[in-house]
């Protein structure tokens, strides 16, 4: 469980003051007037709402076509809307060519022709594991591209006694599944078996503003799997609760069964959005019949609540049969 650090390509000089990676950027001692973000995963579009919110004019530079693409297209959508509004400027489809820093300026210049200049420069494109000293060639196992291990379904290496969890195993990169992680392991590793079922269904929480949490397959995912599913929406807008704290952005969507109404998947943006899918969390990890949307619209929640979104979105959903 040695963890990552910020990936660094060779062709970027990170001793300079101006450049900076996702560990460096927490030792800056002002608020940068512009910065340059290259890489729009979940930490460049984090630090995005950071700088931006923060006043600081926002370039943030996506090597793939949309932001976070793992999730589900209406999230993606919104947090590429609002990171907009904001003021933030992103570019698509774009990789970067060579990174240069002065004592006044950053210029970051691209395959495609366009060059950037900022303040300040971030990259945010990846992490390596820290493995380097570890001296697994001589155990036999072996790293990828990343430093990063392979494991199976039980966190074992190809050398079965040892056992690796968190971010050096790579995806989801999360420190709530690392700490569940750890404890498979150790369990598996101590007893020889454990329940699989601790570490499925992983709620994500990422926090950018808003605040985005979800745990489940997406729609595009179901629609594959040929899933026969239905949404259920509740609108942050439509809530005493949110009306109260002035938040008008932001949505709960339930995904259920059209058949057995077992609830399949929850994806939240907006106000408190990781406090508010564990609530649904609870629910989708019961066994049949147990796991089922009418719980929501068969209980009583506190009002005014944001828990009350999932009252108001089993609702919308069970109106749609």
């Amino acid at each position: 469980a040695v963890g990552t650090s910020p990936y660094h390509p060779s062709d970027v000089d990170f001793n300079h003051p101006r450049i900076l990676d996702s560990n460096s950027v927490l030792q800056l001692d002002c608020t940068p007037q512009s910065i340059t973000i290259y890489g729009a995963g979940v930490i460049g579009c984090e630090y995005a709402s950071i700088f931006r919110n923060l006043g600081c004019k926002v370039n943030l530079v996506n090597n793939r076509e949309k932001l976070l693409s793992f999730l589900d297209d209406e999230i993606v959508d919104a947090l590429s809307y609002h990171l907009r509004d904001q003021g933030a400027l992103i570019r698509h489809n774009e990789t970067y060519e060579s990174v240069a820093a002065n004592d006044e300026e950053v210029v970051l210049k691209l395959q495609s022709g366009k060059v950037l200049k900022s303040e300040f420069f971030l990259w945010a494109n990846g992490r390596s594991g820290n493995t380097g000293s570890l001296g697994l060639n001589k155990v036999g196992i072996e790293v990828n591209s990343r430093l990063q291990i392979d494991v199976n379904e039980i966190y074992q290496t190809p050398v079965s006694h040892i056992y690796a969890v968190g971010d050096v195993i790579g995806f989801p990169g999360l420190a709530s599944a690392a700490y569940d992680q750890g404890r498979f392991a150790a369990t598996h590793l101590v007893t020889g078996a454990c329940d699989r079922r601790l570490v499925e269904n992983i709620p994500s929480g990422i926090y950018t503003l808003p605040e985005i949490s979800s745990i489940g397959p997406t729609e595009k995912q179901l629609t594959e799997d040929k899933v026969p599913y239905e949404v259920g929406h509740a609108l942050f807008r439509s809530l005493a609760r949110a009306q109260i704290v002035d938040v008008r952005v932001g949505m709960l969507k339930l995904l259920f069964h059209r058949e057995t109404y077992a609830l399949l998947a929850i994806h939240c943006f907006g106000y408190q959005a990781a406090e508010i899918v564990h609530i649904g969390q609870a629910i989708m990890s019961m066994p049949p019949p147990a796991n089922d949307i009418r719980y929501f619209a068969n209980t009583t929640f506190n009002y005014p609540t944001m828990a009350e979104a999932y009252r108001v979105a089993a609702l919308n959903g069970l109106n749609r049969l």
